[in-house]
């Protein structure tokens, strides 16, 4: 049996949010390397390798201070750091068994992959990715993976990707409840964020009227579609698996897209504006939650228009076809 290694960034959880919704749809057994914790349970032909982490500073300083972009040709491989030497050193072990690498996401790891002769299928993210580290892991890899539609492409950078659409866990899954009028649903990230709980303290406050539900944070749904489903409205930030998330349930969508590297989700929420799909938020400080709800609530997104339906299943086979020697 074809067998791949799947590298899974530990920034939060979307990446392996990702992996689980595409993972059942490919062929080929698969060893996932992630500094985050192995998983309760793992699908059939899948097992983990936790990898130390490259960021703490061992007692040696702050890795961001020992050159880790190697003067701007790479994102990170902080000199000295023996977490980062480990965990590539861990990856190299197992290429020999490997025919291919799924990385979500890193350019180093990249250009491991490829340096030790394995094919590779690069996860990209949304944003103005023109600098030179981001250039060489998309030349380097074999194919080029965008979770995100064609119809959402920002620039002619996004050239040669292969939109599959946006990937979501829920995507096969029918609409489990009707609407609620006047429910807002606020949707967060795994971990703590004072900035986005002092927005929506704002948002409360500014439309006592609605009936607000927050999910995240020390709210966390484990299963959030029957709440994404009765939602009159929905307040997410502009990740990837969010809108992927969003999209499945058919919600009528308020989107503020957070500071990340890149402009990633600035640029994913102007193209979810472009295409008419959400009411976009830049400045929450300086909003009318109410009329912005009302506008929201006015909507009739045509999310087919993300690709939901069947996105998994096309991610899939792109790395099957790559791992099994298939031509980009």
């Amino acid at each position: 049996m074809t067998e791949i290694g799947w590298y899974i960034h530990h920034h939060g959880l979307g990446h392996l949010a990702r992996f689980r919704a595409i993972r059942p749809n490919v062929q080929a057994s698969v060893v996932v390397c992630s500094s985050l914790p192995r998983p309760a349970a793992l699908p059939p032909d899948t097992t983990w390798v936790e990898l130390p982490r490259d960021d703490g500073d061992e007692g040696r300083g702050n890795p961001a201070h020992a050159d880790p972009s190697a003067a701007g040709a790479l994102h990170w491989a902080p000199i000295g750091h023996r977490g980062h030497a480990t965990r590539m050193s861990t990856m190299a072990a197992l290429a020999p068994r490997l025919d291919a690498f799924v990385v979500d996401v890193s350019v180093e790891v990249t250009l491991l992959a490829r340096l030790l002769g394995r094919r590779v299928v690069l996860v990209a993210q949304p944003g103005d990715r023109r600098d030179e580290p981001h250039l060489l892991g998309r030349r380097l890899a074999g194919a080029v993976l965008a979770p995100w539609p064609a119809a959402a492409a920002s620039s002619a950078t996004e050239a040669g990707l292969e939109h599959v659409g946006g990937i979501s866990r829920h995507a096969s899954r029918a609409r489990s409840a009707d609407r609620r009028p006047g429910t807002v649903l606020a949707l967060g990230g795994g971990g703590e964020d004072a900035e986005w709980d002092a927005m929506l303290r704002a948002a409360q406050a500014a439309a006592p009227d609605r009936r607000w539900r927050l999910a995240g944070g020390s709210s966390w749904l484990e299963d959030p579609w029957d709440a994404l489903c009765e939602a009159d409205v929905v307040i997410t930030a502009g990740g990837q698996n969010a809108i992927a998330d969003v999209a499945a349930a058919g919600a009528r969508a308020v989107v503020v897209p957070r500071p990340r590297p890149f402009g990633e989700q600035q640029h994913t929420a102007a193209a979810l504006e472009r295409l008419g799909l959400a009411v976009v938020v830049d400045d929450p400080a300086g909003c009318d939650w109410s009329d912005v709800l009302d506008r929201a609530g006015a909507l009739e997104p045509d999310w087919s228009r993300w690709g939901v339906t069947g996105a998994a299943g096309r991610a899939a086979a792109i790395i099957d076809r790559i791992a099994e020697g298939g031509h980009p």
